[in-house]
């Protein structure tokens, strides 16, 4: 039986709401943020929605500085062995740990939301509102050091730690880059201490679905340390080669000698 109009509408709102997108949660803090941009980012963010429950396993044994520190499976690798390399290098001073993992969405918001005596615009500088943080995907990781000496956890002063300059000479090894280098142009603060993953190479296992996550973050805000790939130039027909037409010699002209 076909519906009556006022039913369509009423099962059109209820399907709508439903399915409204995780990013139109980003306001419903304070109702202060901008509405997403013609890039769909939101105070500098990208949306990112939930990875899926069956992806997400625990990080390396004693790798989080909490019990629930986990990540997307295809991490795991990885990370385990760029936390073994690091262990072997006595120049990093330290041991990296995990400060942050995955946080799903609703988790995200009250991260975001926690600190109301600043404006959530402010808020946005550090912390992603939901629906719009890379730790959602799985594949980012703020990363701590153990012992401390005196630095705070997820502050710039990290960036002068021996741990930090081995992450950011040799964390492109593993398949890391830093999201958030100083000076980007996204709006986001500079995050030392956050890393995501995409694959050591294209055709790694897992990083062709990580770098379609963050294709539109890579191509307008490249990672710095970041993955290059090699540029390939790939001839798929060969040209014409122009033939230039070369006239013939003309026959040499005898002189003819003069009559005696």
């Amino acid at each position: 039986m076909p519906l009556r109009p006022a039913a369509f509408l009423c099962l059109l709102a209820l399907f709508s709401t439903a399915t409204m997108p995780v990013v139109a949660q980003a306001q419903s803090c304070d109702g202060a943020l901008p509405p997403p941009g013609p890039d769909g980012r939101v105070a500098g963010h990208f949306p990112y929605g939930d990875a899926g429950p069956a992806d997400i396993v625990p990080a390396p044994a004693g790798f989080g500085l909490k019990p629930y520190c986990r990540l997307h499976r295809a991490v795991i690798a990885d990370l385990q062995r760029l936390l073994d390399a690091a262990k072997a290098d006595p120049s990093v001073g330290g041991t990296l740990r995990g400060l942050s993992c995955h946080r799903e969405v609703a988790r995200q918001r009250n991260v975001f939301c926690r600190d109301a005596s600043v404006s959530a615009a402010e808020r946005a500088a550090s912390v992603a509102p939901a629906g719009y943080s890379e730790h959602a995907t799985g594949y980012a990781i703020d990363f701590a050091v153990r012992p401390a000496r005196g630095c705070p956890d997820a502050e710039a002063c990290m960036a002068a730690t021996p741990a930090a300059r081995w992450l950011i000479a040799n964390a492109r090894r593993f398949g890391f880059e830093m999201s958030f280098p100083a000076g980007n142009t996204q709006r986001v603060k500079w995050e030392p201490w956050h890393w995501r993953w995409v694959g050591t190479s294209p055709t790694a296992p897992g990083a062709a679905q990580a770098r379609a996550v963050f294709a539109r973050a890579r191509a307008q805000f490249p990672a710095d340390p970041g993955l290059r790939d090699p540029l390939k130039v790939m001839i798929t027909s060969q040209p014409p080669v122009p033939v230039v037409p070369v006239a013939a010699p003309s026959a040499p002209v005898k002189k003819r000698g003069k009559r005696r």
